[in-house]
């Protein structure tokens, strides 16, 4: 034991020796052997290049460019490296700017990232001016050029979908998730360019140039051993096809809506509309900040994605999945019928239906090829108040539990961000709302896809998927592979197959067969196409709006699902045109002439009428002409209540003067 306490000290002397020879030695070779250090203290006669990498092209399914990369030069500068000396007339004249603007700039560079932090000066310079700034590069001591790739859309479509790219800001770079990044780097916003950054972005190159007494650059440091070559990104390749998606654009040009196409076998998005769209080379180069800030004040919202963020009562497009769940849960069989004249009455109001003549619902593919609102609202109606739930409030978390199962109420998980989740209430919602007391006449408009259900158009393709494969669906996406491989950790949720439901194949077939009856010989006869079973249902949506305050009835949403053709479908798809008026006037014919495209690669000389109708239809000026409508109601409101204040006032003044003057003559005053 005293062997032990009597050899601690040594030891301890030991551990402090080892470790001050240990910091020695690191300095020494910090400072005398790694040239990295070297190079840092040195900066005047070698400084450090960075060369940002092209990001990853992207393609379309067949291969098609939908994105690629041009070169530019961006000139930067560090402020604080700019001499006392610096030659501001010749920088002026090599750039065409004026003294003023140079200064203005630099100043907002100062205020922005601070004396010794780099800035952009001047954004893609044109090639004049990289040349004039070449030839006399030596003398402006703090600037240099930067070679950088810009995207470029060839067919200017898509840009919802693809998204655009920005410099990282200096709030971002506070954050952790953007601990790889450096002011001026440019990083995916929105779109896919946002969810596949990783992939996209490549890795940035790193040079050790030498440089002269006059600041030129005479060759790389130790013949680049020391440099990191820049890695490109990644490209993806996609399931959408660029040509439908370019039809996509023109069918809805000058209308407010929504196209998603999706191939029900994977998942793969083959179309996806957020109209109006915008231009995504506007988001592009020196005019970015411009275009942004229009695109941005614009009332009818270019940049908001309708197609994931939108959401819509969806209406009679939503009585396939009310079918579907009646029948699985045994209320009903195919050949029920209800005797509906005109409207359903058994709640102790009218619920109006469209159509009146006898039989139009005497069993279920009648009720859905005549869409008939009193046969929706009975099946709904039936499924919660079932006796085997022995209570309408287990009842209807059932019905809820279906729902979900579809898709509906939350998000689908596609592979671009801030997608939407809908609105799909359960019992316990209904029990907030009407603290516990309602019954299934509080919500019979859920039948027919009214009240408190609200749906993405991406959740009503993904809907139309289910019906299409019977049961299953995948995860809706856009990358089909990130460089030339398939299986890849990001790809692998959207090659899961998700089975949502334990109803049957002949339940999903009966259900089928009544939405090819409503392109056969029901609401959506608008879309057929000899030669090929289509599955459809139209939808005419009810649209109140509250606009600047001001309650109005709008017109009607017009909407239309799809999937074709029946038997192993290669198709699906919803479109909504807002404020349109019935489905199968709008909606329909865009559906149908889609689903021709895609499947025929063209278009049947005798619907050629119908596109035109499509292509020159401007319904975006009668929404303007309603938004207008209620500012200006709400204007003469404003003006109506300041005129009555005034009269008010005027009476209030002249009563007090009346009093004062009889005070006066009594005395009183």
């Amino acid at each position: 034991m005293s062997y032990v306490a009597s050899s601690r000290p040594f030891v301890v002397r030991i551990i402090f020796i080892a470790t001050a020879i240990l910091i020695l030695l690191r300095l020494f070779y910090i400072q005398v052997i790694e040239d990295k250090y070297k190079l840092l203290a040195n900066d005047i006669a070698i400084y450090r290049k960075i060369v940002f990498p092209p990001r990853g092209v992207i393609y379309d399914r067949k291969g098609h460019v939908m994105l690629y990369n041009q070169v530019v030069y961006d000139l930067v500068v560090t402020p604080n490296d700019i001499k006392k000396d610096f030659d501001t007339t010749t920088f002026c004249d090599a750039l065409r700017i004026s003294k003023d603007q140079f200064c203005s700039i630099l100043k907002k560079i100062r205020i922005k990232n601070g004396p010794m932090r780099q800035g952009i000066f001047f954004e893609q310079l044109t090639p004049a001016q990289t040349a004039r700034y070449q030839e006399n590069m030596y003398q402006f001591n703090g600037f240099e050029l930067v070679e950088r790739s810009i995207r470029t859309y060839p067919d200017s479509v898509g840009g919802a979908l693809l998204g655009y790219i920005g410099e990282v800001s200096p709030a971002m770079l506070k954050k952790d998730r953007y601990a790889s990044y450096h002011q001026g780097d440019y990083l995916g916003m929105t779109g896919l360019e946002q969810f596949y950054e990783e992939e996209l972005r490549g890795q940035r190159g790193v040079y050790f140039i030498e440089r002269d007494k006059f600041n030129r650059p005479t060759g790389p440091y130790k013949n680049g051993e020391l440099d990191t070559p820049a890695v490109g990104g990644k490209s993806l390749q996609l399931y959408l096809d660029a040509e439908l998606q370019k039809y996509g654009e023109q069918l809805m040009a000058n209308k407010l809506g929504s196209v998603v196409a999706i191939d029900p076998s994977t998942g793969g998005i083959l179309a996806m509309v957020s109209s109006p769209t915008y231009d995504p080379n506007l988001l592009r180069g020196s005019n970015r900040a411009k275009n942004f800030s229009k695109l941005q004040s614009d009332a009818t919202l270019p940049m908001f994605n309708r197609a994931i963020k939108a959401t819509y009562n969806p209406g009679s497009t939503m009585k396939p999945l009310t079918a579907l769940v009646a029948l699985d849960m045994g209320v009903v069989t195919p050949s029920f019928g209800y005797p509906c004249g005109g409207g359903y009455y058994a709640c102790g109001r009218k619920i109006g239906c469209t159509h009146e003549g006898a039989g139009h619902a005497a069993n279920l593919r009648l009720a859905l090829a005549n869409s008939c609102n009193a046969y929706f609202c009975h099946l709904y109606r039936l499924s919660v108040d079932a006796r085997k739930w022995g209570d309408v409030k287990v009842g209807l978390h059932k019905w809820y539990e279906y729902m979900s199962s579809f898709g509906l109420g939350h998000a689908t998980g596609i592979d671009i961000p801030y997608e939407g989740s809908g609105t799909l209430f359960d019992t316990k919602d209904y029990d907030q709302m009407y603290n516990g007391s309602w019954n299934s006449c509080t919500n019979v408009f859920l039948g027919m896809g009214q009240g408190e259900v609200a749906l993405t158009p991406l959740q009503l393709a993904n809907a139309m998927c289910i019906v299409a494969n019977h049961g299953f669906y995948y995860t809706p996406h856009f990358v089909k592979a990130i460089g030339n491989k398939k299986q890849v950790d990001k790809l692998k949720p959207f090659l899961e197959k998700h089975q949502v439901t334990h109803i049957s194949d002949s339940t999903f077939s009966t259900v089928a067969y009544g939405m090819m009856d409503v392109v056969e010989k029901g609401t959506g006869m608008i879309a057929r196409i000899p030669g090929l079973e289509i599955c459809a249902k139209t939808g005419t949506v009810e649209n109140k709006a509250v606009v600047n305050g001001v309650a109005m009835k709008m017109k009607n949403h017009s909407m239309f699902v799809a999937f074709a053709p029946r038997v192993n479908p290669k198709i699906a798809i919803a479109v909504i045109v807002e404020n349109a008026g019935f489905g199968a006037t709008w909606a329909g014919p865009i559906a149908s002439l889609m689903i021709e495209q895609y499947l025929k690669d063209t278009i049947a000389s005798n619907r050629k009428g119908i596109e035109a109708n499509m292509f020159n239809a401007k319904l975006i000026s009668s929404y303007t002409y309603l938004i207008d409508s209620a500012r200006r109601k709400k204007d003469r409101a404003i003006w109506d209540k300041k005129q009555a204040l005034k009269n008010n006032l005027l009476k209030e003044r002249s009563t007090f003067k009346t009093l004062l003057e009889t005070s006066k003559k009594t005395g009183l005053h």
